[in-house]
């Protein structure tokens, strides 16, 4: 029995008889050729059924089979200098395990974007949602081996908080036994504030929920956010350790996927190779007077919003940082600069091409009495931060730590417009389904 292999693996068994399992994407007749064009989830290979070399039956069936047939081949691995990964299969054999009971809703034809997602199950098949799919792997696996090889521990915060980390209005609330409301995770950054102060250096990495009302295309009401938190850190030690982490991320993207991203993507790839060490550093002040001077209008106290990311990154040819914004924009975790108690310690990184902030963070308040004031400012119940509190009553150092959304980090390296397309399935404001 011939050996089962993957098409991600078929260049190692060059002249060898093997066995293919997947479903059947597409095919086409040629006189006595059948083309089949075969994916296995690692790739996709066009298989030959030639008449002289399979039986009749075989050759007949291999020009009716319909779109998304699961099938297992059987057949020569050949070298093609034609073919997009450089080899196909001569078929031998074909053992149909499934046909369709219905014709493919998708087929090879244009379809409108609530079409797909009301499909989003059968839209992941395509070529270009399987690339997203495994280059948002990819990230995921950098950020692990990033942070577990350099002494980070990782610190699992829980999904169910009792109170708000980043603004009250945009909790999702859950009822909690006889304890009335609960909220799903806006981040696990305080969690992760604990962590670091018994383990030094760790990282949160999990799902965040956002209740936020918004349908651009950077916003999906429940996302991926990995939070480092690091012990004895300051805010310039936090930059060094964001870009040096977007730099490895991205080239660990481009290591492996450079000709997916390029084929199948259409993705530039210069605009991702220039992601080299030192990012541009900019304050806050002088954000603004490049978005001013680039015609834009704004001023000093004004958020930095998508349209204002995209003038001031556009100034840049690789990600920018900005620290140093009003400390009234912030959180009140944040700390505020003792050079100029207006502005905080905090810092965003603005990704190129318009798809704005991917990095969100800063130095934490790591005094009692100035944290004690900033939760009573924010009309906080102190109750909810007791234990919040109790890491500056019991050993307080200044420390310092920040947020990369998986989603929004995706679609950037992949190029993409929109990121419902950067995780299998997107909830958005006005889709919960499938």
């Amino acid at each position: 029995m011939a050996e089962h292999v993957y098409v991600a693996d078929i260049a190692q068994h060059e002249g060898k008889q093997v066995t293919l399992k997947g479903w059947l994407h597409n095919r086409s007749s040629k006189g006595k050729l059948h083309f089949l064009q075969v994916r296995d989830g690692t790739g996709t290979i066009q298989c030959v059924v030639f008449k002289g070399d399979v039986d009749e039956a075989t050759f007949h069936e291999a020009d009716h089979l319909p779109q998304e047939t699961s099938l297992e081949v059987t057949g020569t691995v050949k070298a093609d200098k034609r073919s997009p990964i450089g080899f196909e299969l001569g078929v031998q054999a074909i053992r149909v395990v499934a046909k369709p009971v219905a014709e493919f809703p998708l087929g090879h034809k244009e379809h409108g974007v609530a079409f797909l997602m009301d499909n989003r199950h059968l839209w992941l098949r395509s070529a270009r949602q399987t690339v997203i799919q495994r280059v948002r792997h990819t990230i995921i696996k950098s950020v692990r081996d990033y942070f577990d090889d350099r002494g980070f521990t990782l610190f699992d915060a829980p999904i169910l908080t009792p109170a708000a980390c980043e603004g009250t209005s945009t909790l999702f609330e859950v009822p909690y036994f006889d304890m009335g409301k609960a909220y799903l995770t806006q981040s696990g950054q305080l969690y992760g504030e604990a962590g670091a102060l018994a383990l030094g250096k760790v990282y949160v990495f999990g799902p965040t929920f956002r209740a936020e009302k918004s349908k651009t295309r950077r916003h999906l009401t429940e996302f991926w956010m990995v939070e480092p938190e690091v012990a004895y850190m300051d805010l310039a030690g936090d930059m060094d350790l964001m870009e040096d982490f977007v730099e490895n991320i991205v080239g660990k993207v481009l290591e492996k996927h450079e000709k997916e991203l390029a084929t199948v993507l259409e993705r530039d790839l210069t605009v991702l190779k220039r992601v080299k060490k030192p990012f541009p550093r900019i304050t806050y002040d002088e954000a603004i007077e490049r978005i001013k001077a680039a015609g834009h209008p704004i001023n000093w106290g004004d958020d930095i919003g998508g349209d204002e990311e995209t003038v001031l990154a556009n100034q840049f040819d690789r990600p920018v940082l900005v620290h140093r914004y009003p400390a009234e924009m912030k959180a009140f975790y944040f700390k505020k600069d003792p050079a100029n108690p207006k502005v905080a310690l905090g810092c965003d990184m603005l990704a190129p091409e318009g798809y704005g902030e991917i990095i969100g963070g800063g130095q934490r308040e790591d005094d009692y009495d100035t944290l004690l004031a900033a939760i009573d400012a924010a009309g906080l119940p102190r109750s909810a931060f007791e234990w919040y509190l109790d890491l500056r009553r019991y050993g307080s150092v200044p420390h310092a730590g920040f947020g990369l959304g998986i989603e929004r980090t995706v679609g950037w390296i992949c190029g993409l417009h929109h990121v419902r397309e950067t995780v299998p399935f997107p909830r958005l404001m006005e889709r919960l389904t499938p």
